[in-house]
């Protein structure tokens, strides 16, 4: 085998096996054996949201452990090719084995920055939403452009992709676009596309053909699971019961059947004396309870979900992560991670990922370095 060859292999299994450390084989091999177990439970799907939960991580699971050990697998076999390629001098041979050490070279180089995603959220479905900025009808179209190169990009993938909300602009392209990416990881691997997108070309729209400056911004936010319901822990509340009474202080009845709530850490107190009985008005105030506790819920991860996305920037010349030039030369330059490619027709077709990834390594180096300080 050529010695650069052996080199390159070398280098291919060292970062097969860092991945492997990372994504710890031997414990995802014991959590697969235990989803199958939960998953081969009879009553599995008298809790959908819990089957939904099992389904979807075992489903993860076995890809992450089909994937390392046919990249192992593929990396013996390479070896042997090289080998037989050389003892053969056959050139049909040694062709063959180029390209399949190239294909793995750009899979295990994918699956590596994979394992850069370990934020909080990264696990998670995606919501996106694009909206045309300055340059009007143009920007309009640009948006319509960057949802088909989003769309393009899911289908090479086989991601499923869900449209929300489509606004038709009057002219030309969307006013808005929402979808939702639903597969594991969306999150973490949209969350460097989040900012503003810039494209330089002649618009279609000038009668003079003259150069159009237009805008985008793309707003990426993990999706989450709210709860129908929030659980109250009985230690978090203190329950009184006192005497119900009508208008003016005139006794509803005899009984001290009134019952007020108060849960202890959120310091909410509600109260119901409507009911004939001390159960029933216990009953009617948890409900009470659980939909104020649920409406907190939701205010705070609002309110979190805007600080995972930061500050939106003004959808403006001088704010934007990437432009994409068409004209007077072709190139598609990411201003953060200085990520480029002239071959702009299939970067707008979808073929992203160089991008994408770069963006990856870029965030977990920018958050690695707000750790440190």
């Amino acid at each position: 085998m050529p010695a650069d060859r052996s080199s390159d292999l070398a280098a291919l299994s060292a970062t097969l096996t860092s991945i492997e450390k990372v994504l710890d084989v031997p414990r995802l091999r014991i959590e697969l054996s235990d989803l199958e177990a939960q998953a081969g439970e009879p009553g599995l799907w008298d809790d959908a949201e819990k089957a939904q939960e099992v389904t979807t991580r075992l489903s993860t699971v076995q890809s992450d452990i089909q994937r390392v050990e046919g990249y192992r697998s593929r990396l013996d076999d390479l070896a042997v090719l090289f080998q037989m390629a050389a003892e053969e001098d056959d050139e049909g041979v040694a062709a063959e084995a180029e390209g399949e050490l190239a294909t793995l070279q750009r899979e295990i180089s994918s699956l590596e920055v994979r394992t850069l995603l370990s934020g909080e959220y990264d696990q998670r479905h995606a919501l996106v939403q694009i909206t045309p900025g300055a340059g009007g009808v143009d920007s309009q179209d640009w948006a319509l452009m960057l949802w088909r190169m989003y769309y393009r990009w899911a289908e090479r993938h086989g991601y499923e992709l869900d449209v929300l909300e489509w606004q038709e602009a009057e002219e030309a392209g969307v006013k808005s676009v929402v979808f939702q990416v639903r597969v594991p990881y969306a999150y973490g691997t949209l969350a460097g596309e989040h900012g503003v997108h810039r494209l330089v070309r002649i618009s279609p729209f000038d009668n003079q053909a003259r150069r159009q400056t237009s805008f985008a911004m793309i707003d990426v936010t993990p999706v989450v699971d709210v709860a129908d319901a929030v659980e109250v822990d009985e230690k978090e509340i203190r329950v009184d019961v006192f005497r119900s009474s009508g208008p003016g202080g005139q006794g509803v009845n005899t009984t001290d059947s009134a019952v007020r709530i108060t849960h202890l850490p959120s310091g909410i107190v509600v109260s119901c004396q409507n009911e004939r009985s001390q159960i029933q008005n216990r009953a009617a105030a948890m409900v009470v309870l659980q939909t104020k506790l649920l409406e907190r819920k939701r205010e705070e991860e609002a309110a979190q979900m805007d600080a995972i996305r930061g500050t939106k920037a003004d959808v403006a010349f001088g704010s934007q992560i990437r432009n994409y030039v068409l004209h007077p030369y072709q190139m598609v330059k990411d201003l953060r991670t200085g990520m480029e490619s002239g071959a702009t027709g299939p970067v707008l077709d979808g073929e992203i990922d160089d991008f994408v990834e770069a963006a990856i390594r870029w965030r977990r180096t920018g958050d690695e370095g707000a750790a440190a300080s």
